[in-house]
């Protein structure tokens, strides 16, 4: 193995305590991202993941959603999204189903300033602990699926709480793309899924749509702990991406992502865990204890 690749490695120490730096501040509300008065770019800028995998110590689970978001999206899937987007129309249509604070959607448009997202407040989703976190392309409108009117490009149904499939109403609008983003893990007490129910991301779609792309994105168990030991730790997540297309638009090509492409902030983070994790394999693997 070239294990040059390891050379970050010899910045661990300055990284750690500068990651740790950001994650107490974001803890104790002196990050940006809890400033509902400031810009979405500044309020992301240098957000820890840790935010984006756990929720604040002082979140109320009761009553709130998680602090930011149920995941860590990477830049490379908004690109992806909006090329697609940009097949269909100069001026893009986004239909929100599950926006909470609108985190998710607002990346999307970042991505492309003509983009435009509907985001459709559900009573099904406890409010994110920062209740607003989105630009101003994104529109919230106090009205269920059900009611809405109107023409859709894509149909964005990200983290799907659990029971839920929106496919009847989704086959009335007719969306041209419909992309799912979920997990298929499943409680083991109660039996429950975390994200919405059997067949209802793809397989229930009314004739006509096909499945044009798909991804996944793994959480590595105790992505944090295993590295950090004194972070939390966390269990193996698998995130699945489907977007379907409807019949006039299967010949939709895959975009090409240029691999030089800045990546989100909290990416940075993302890359030295796996970089450490994979060192750690690497040494077991030649037999020392680590």
């Amino acid at each position: 193995m070239d294990t040059s690749q390891f050379e970050p490695l010899r910045e661990m120490e300055a990284f750690t305590l500068a990651m740790l730096n950001r994650i107490i501040a974001f803890q104790e509300k002196e990050h940006p991202a809890w400033d509902e008065g400031r810009p979405f770019r500044e309020r992301i800028a240098d957000l820890p993941l840790h935010a984006l995998v756990f929720s604040n110590p002082d979140r109320d689970p009761a009553t709130q959603g998680p602090t930011v978001a149920h995941y860590f999206p990477l830049r490379r899937e908004m690109l992806t999204l909006a090329a697609y987007l940009r097949q269909l129309s100069e001026a893009p249509k986004v239909l929100d189903l599950h926006p909470r604070n609108g985190f998710i959607a607002s990346l999307l448009t970042l991505e492309d300033e003509a983009i435009r997202v509907d985001a459709l407040r559900d009573p099904a989703c406890k409010p994110s602990q920062i209740e607003r976190f989105h630009t101003e392309a994104v529109r919230f409108l106090d009205q269920t699926l059900a009611e809405y009117e109107g023409e859709v490009d894509l149909a964005l149904s990200s983290w799907m709480p659990p029971g839920q499939d929106p496919t009847p109403h989704l086959a009335r609008l007719r969306p041209k793309l419909v992309a799912y983003v979920f997990t298929d893990h499943v409680n083991e007490e109660t039996g429950e899924r975390q994200t919405g129910s059997d067949g209802a991301f793809g397989e229930n779609l009314p004739e006509g749509y096909r499945l044009i792309d798909q991804w996944e994105v793994t959480r590595r168990e105790d992505l944090f702990h295993g590295i950090w030991p004194d972070l939390t730790p966390c269990p193996k997540e698998v995130r699945q991406v489907r977007l379907y297309a409807d019949a006039p638009y299967h010949g939709l090509t895959r975009p090409e992502i240029p691999e030089d492409h800045p990546p989100y902030d909290w990416e940075h983070e993302l890359a030295m865990a796996e970089l450490a994790h994979r060192a750690k394999e690497h040494l077991r693997a030649l037999g020392h204890p680590v």
